[in-house]
């Protein structure tokens, strides 16, 4: 039998239990993941109560309570608040998701709130997204063509265009690759249903002239072949996207080429 045992300076424990603001009368209780790699500590669950009266709907709101109101050393990423820009995705509940787009309400109680899982963590909700963005960038995310650019842009038929709906929506929030258990063994070597997603959007593009050179890029036990349709993807994907289809998609295409 194998066993696997977690680093210890990786195991968690209880932190610091912050008191009640004054004179609230509805409260909901958050337990959130700390971590400062200049203290030498373990991580810890901090625990916080955040006045509902004095605070949004959002479990985005409620984390900016915290650190406006609490404690300002709590570490977040952050910036459109509208669920386009993909900074606060973080693992809520068990699920990862959008801080913003996620209503407190939604969550049961007490709200658990961690960094997206498989990733290092940069400091506390923070986690650092380098190897995810370097694979993105590895699919060559442009239009690639040989023929001289029109005047104007390049045209699509309504067909055409219609198929790249449910590709183009990716915000690179990485819910979905930090969900998937082949990534999670497999990350340094499989690209992940984010970074394959977005290959297919191009390999679908009918402007793109670039697929044989991109199946071949593809072509590979590992950066394509480690999906085994275990789904989480498309449960995580808060933009309502289904990454193992793509992934599908880009596999009948190797098919085809070889028949």
């Amino acid at each position: 039998m194998v066993e696997l045992a977690l680093p210890k300076n990786s195991v968690y424990g209880p932190g610091k239990i912050w008191p009640k603001p004054a004179h609230a009368t509805k409260l909901t209780e958050f337990r959130i993941y700390r971590w400062n790699p200049d203290d030498g500590r373990n991580p810890q669950i901090d625990t916080f109560f955040v006045d509902r009266e004095d605070c949004g709907p959002m479990v985005l709101d409620a984390l900016l309570y915290i650190k406006n109101k609490i404690d300002p050393t709590l570490t977040l990423r952050r910036s459109c608040r509208e669920g386009i820009c993909g900074s606060c995705a973080m693992n809520i509940d068990g699920q990862n998701t959008l801080a913003c787009t996620k209503a407190i309400d939604d969550v049961n109680a007490p709200v658990k709130i961690f960094p997206l899982p498989h990733m290092p963590v940069v400091k506390d909700l923070v986690p650092d997204l380098t190897h995810f963005y370097a694979q993105h960038a590895s699919i060559e995310p442009w239009l690639k063509t040989e023929t001289p650019a029109p005047e104007k842009e390049w045209l699509q038929s309504p067909v055409d265009r219609a198929k790249l709906d449910g590709l183009y929506e990716c915000i690179l929030c990485a819910c979905c690759s930090t969900s998937c258990p082949s990534y999670w063994w497999n990350g340094d070597r499989y690209l992940g249903p984010s970074a394959l997603l977005q290959a297919y959007r191009w390999l679908i593009d009918s402007r793109d002239e670039g697929t044989g050179e991109r199946l071949d890029d593809l072509e590979d036990p590992f950066r394509l072949y480690r999906c085994h349709t275990i789904m989480n993807c498309a449960r995580a994907c808060p933009k309502g996207l289904n990454p193992a289809k793509a992934i599908a998609e880009i596999k009948n295409l190797m098919v085809a080429r070889q028949a």
